[in-house]
């Protein structure tokens, strides 16, 4: 059976959207709910799988990942065939390279959508030359660089 979200959990959801390093005593004094209750609704919210993981949001530039890149990604499913893998298999295999950060695989003219973010052009040329196109089943990529971001 779903779990069934009321509006509390959805409160405590939206407050840790904006603030997920809140406190349980900070997301009551918010809610107007007690930190108990808090704790226990987060706990349920964990085990049913509705709150995956606490995550933090950075400044990427700072951490020499300021140049972000959106990568649409074209599929050669004969060679995926050849090796007995498929488009989810593959899109795995993308996600463990440490500068790609997101990867989805999607429908329409393109199979799979990337993000991948690295200090500057330079090391997203290295990125794609020496490990990317190393990668078997990839038909075609186009890059789209991303000029700002909210």
């Amino acid at each position: 059976m779903t779990y069934k979200l009321d509006e509390k959990d959805k409160k405590i959801i939206e407050i840790l959207e904006e603030h997920g390093d809140y406190t349980t005593r900070q997301i009551a004094k918010k809610t107007l709910l007690p930190a108990t209750t808090i704790h226990n609704r987060i706990r349920k919210l964990k085990q049913e799988k509705i709150i995956k993981k606490f995550t933090v949001d950075l400044d990427y530039k700072q951490i020499e990942k300021g140049f972000s890149v959106m990568v649409l990604v074209s599929v050669d499913y004969k060679t995926l065939r050849e090796l007995k893998k498929d488009q989810h298999q593959l899109a795995k295999e993308i996600k463990m390279l440490p500068e790609v950060s997101e990867v989805a695989v999607v429908t329409g003219g393109t199979d799979i959508i990337m993000r991948v973010r690295v200090k500057d052009v330079e090391a997203y040329d290295q990125f794609l030359l020496k490990k990317f196109q190393k990668i078997a089943g990839i038909d075609k990529t186009q890059s789209l660089v991303v000029i700002h971001e909210k």
